[in-house]
């Protein structure tokens, strides 16, 4: 369910951003705008973004086999930490580049009102995909705390489409605002330095991208009501003393792996213990379906500590 919403969410941004490249490059080339290059340079590096995305979705859709017992779900945020850099080393680098290049050596732009015209247009088109991810990711939201959903958010291709989109809808406004001035003041140069707001802007995307998906490729615990939920399920479980240590791992947007260390209360056979492994395993599995694999371990407090301690 998820793995389709995050693939609407990109074809959408891929369809937008690609048929918006074309058009946004046609009219730099006509007009000479940097800032309008810049804008298709944008486009041109989020498309292909996007289909890193999709490609880093379905290789991490493959089973888990012998090389790779834990599934293949962080290749995702390997293919999202690749955007980043893109976003980075393309799409930021040659916008500031070009800019400073029309700043030192301005020309007046010719047919601005194409420009404008393609400007409009692709905030149109980049709106309705910037609202299809927006729609997406508001479901995750709570309280409407949309930094904190970023940092939260296990599945980056969700996020970064939309980080991409609202970079790209900043980047219209002032590319806009940058012909428009440059024509009203006759100052050209406001174009070139619009593109290198433009270039500022998407470094600090690619950052805060980067920065997000460098933690899940590292090895993110779940979200904490993950870990609240296994409590609850626990706590419920007559026989068992104390809960030494709960970790899970974040291998994917919906995979997760558990590993618990459970103190039983003396004088439990081995079948009880057996028995309740098996129940906390599958009500975990039921109320927790993007937890994939589960092992528990029956570990004396004491026993646990001293292992824990390295004694």
């Amino acid at each position: 369910m998820a793995g389709n919403s995050s693939k609407i969410v990109i074809f959408a941004a891929l369809a937008g951003n690609g048929l918006i490249a074309i058009t946004k490059a046609f009219a730099a080339a006509y007009t000479g705008s940097s800032a309008m290059f810049s804008e298709a340079i944008h486009s041109a590096v989020d498309t292909g973004n996007q289909g890193l995305l999709l490609y880093g979705l379905h290789r991490s859709a493959r089973p888990a086999d012998a090389r790779h017992p834990y599934g293949y779900g962080r290749e995702l945020y390997f293919w999202a930490f690749v955007v980043a850099l893109l976003v980075f080393a393309i799409g930021s680098g040659v916008s500031i580049y070009e800019g400073i290049h029309k700043i030192m050596n301005p020309q007046p732009i010719e047919n601005p009102m194409v420009n404008f015209i393609v400007l409009g247009a692709a905030l149109v088109f980049e709106g309705a995909a910037w609202f299809i991810a927006f729609k997406e990711f508001n479901k995750k939201v709570k309280d409407g705390k949309y930094f904190a959903a970023v940092a939260a958010s296990k599945d980056p291709s969700i996020f970064a489409v939309l980080l991409e989109d609202t970079a790209a809808l900043l980047g219209l406004l002032v590319a806009m605002a940058g012909l428009g001035l440059g024509i009203l003041l006759d100052i050209p140069e406001l174009d070139g330095l619009a593109s290198v707001i433009i270039g500022i802007l998407l470094a600090i995307i690619a950052w805060v991208l980067a920065y997000e998906t460098k933690g899940l490729l590292i090895g993110e615990s779940a979200n904490s009501e993950v870990e609240t939920n296994i409590r609850r399920i626990i706590a419920k479980q007559s026989s068992i003393l104390r809960v030494n240590e709960i970790l899970s791992l974040q291998n994917g947007p919906m995979d997760i792996l558990v590993t618990l260390s459970i103190d039983f209360k003396d004088g439990i056979l081995s079948q009880e213990v057996e028995a309740t492994i098996a129940k906390i395993e599958k009500e975990i599995r039921t109320a927790q379906p993007d937890v994939r694999k589960v092992f528990i371990e029956a570990q004396s407090w004491r026993t646990h500590n001293r292992a824990a301690n390295g004694n």
